[in-house]
């Protein structure tokens, strides 16, 4: 008899129908501190909910991916970047008989520690912290320490390592420095984050007014598309014939996810067009100026006042700078303006 006592054993049944080279929920390294398994979901089920739930995630609602605290309403946002990856990467893990939650938990954990302003606020951030900030390192942070007052999720090994190795900083795509993450779920995360910021950040500089349909770069659209689902599907496509080995049949002893040449030119092409007139070109703006400026004038004031920080900061580390840190990137954009505009009066009046 079925009972909700032996749902999640069944579940872990159905996994071994998955590739070979899937990560079984069952075969999981474990976590930081042991628990007993939930008898309906599996362990990467378990981590995929407590991430949805926490605090961080719904903070990401409100913190920009490209474009500083935009007034329109259909600008992508770091949250609903994580849900297009978060669907990129099921669609391609499920095509190729990985493990669909596993990547699933990744996806949605990968941007939890991203700071206001997005990469604008990192950049600062990596600036003026002595041990230099990257947001990757702050999301495993944000799930191992800060969330749960001080607990953390105590997440699995492999969405831990998924999340740490996301990032690819600005390297070609698959280029020499790519890294690597040691599930195949977490290349499939990797690389399903470049497919959606490239394609919907080229629609969000649309949007602004900064670059129309037109100016994409005639090798990339011709290659990949002339609308957004056509250069979607083109990768993904194409990410899923390039990395077929991955269903595990045994014939491709060390599969890889990836793309063909012809495809990953193009979008080498497409992203190296969204830096030159996209992200670089916004850098000189008044608008990222301004970020930058609250972002120093927030790690200045909460450095020299540390009895200002919210208390349960201290719980976190022994080092003010430390601290300062985490408060800050877990800011939304518009709690970082308005943090710092109350700090300006307060110092006004000071003096």
């Amino acid at each position: 008899m079925i009972n909700r006592l032996n749902i999640r054993q069944l579940t872990e049944e159905k996994e071994e129908s998955l590739s070979l080279y899937a990560v079984k929920s069952k075969s999981s390294r474990g976590r930081l501190k042991y628990e007993e398994p939930c008898p309906i979901r599996t362990a990467f089920q378990r981590d995929r909910d407590r991430i949805i739930h926490c605090k961080a995630f719904r903070r990401l609602k409100h913190k920009t991916q490209v474009f500083i605290a935009p007034l329109g309403d259909h600008f992508v946002t770091r949250l609903t970047h994580t849900l297009e990856v978060a669907q990129i990467a099921r669609t391609i893990g499920r095509a190729l008989n990985l493990n669909e939650d596993l990547t699933e938990a990744i996806a949605l954990g990968h941007d939890l520690g991203h700071t206001p302003f997005g990469h604008v606020g990192e950049d600062v951030l990596n600036e003026l912290y002595y041990q230099g900030f990257r947001h990757n390192e702050q999301s495993l942070r944000v799930v191992d320490l800060l969330e749960k007052d001080g607990q953390g999720l105590n997440l699995t090994w492999e969405v831990r390592d998924g999340i740490l190795n996301h990032s690819k900083t600005r390297v070609d795509i698959l280029g020499q420095d790519w890294g690597e993450v040691h599930t195949l779920e977490g290349e499939v995360v990797k690389i399903a984050d470049i497919v959606a910021y490239i394609n919907h950040d080229f629609g969000d500089a649309i949007r602004a007014g900064i670059i129309t349909e037109n100016n994409l770069p005639l090798s990339a659209a011709t290659v990949l598309g002339h609308s957004h689902s056509q250069r979607i599907n083109t990768m993904v496509s194409d990410i899923i014939d390039y990395s077929w080995g991955a269903r595990g049949d045994g014939a491709v002893p060390h599969p890889a996810i990836g793309m063909s040449p012809q495809i990953l030119e193009a979008t080498n092409t497409l992203r190296q067009f969204l830096f030159d007139r996209v992200y670089n070109q916004r850098s000189a703006e008044d608008e990222a100026e301004k970020a930058r400026e609250v972002v120093r004038s927030l790690y200045g004031y909460f450095s020299k006042h540390e009895d200002r920080l919210p208390p349960e900061y201290s719980a976190y580390s022994d080092e003010t700078e430390r601290r300062v840190v985490d408060y800050i990137a877990g800011m939304t954009d518009q709690y970082a303006l308005r943090m710092a505009e109350e700090l300006s009066l307060i110092e006004g009046k000071a003096k």
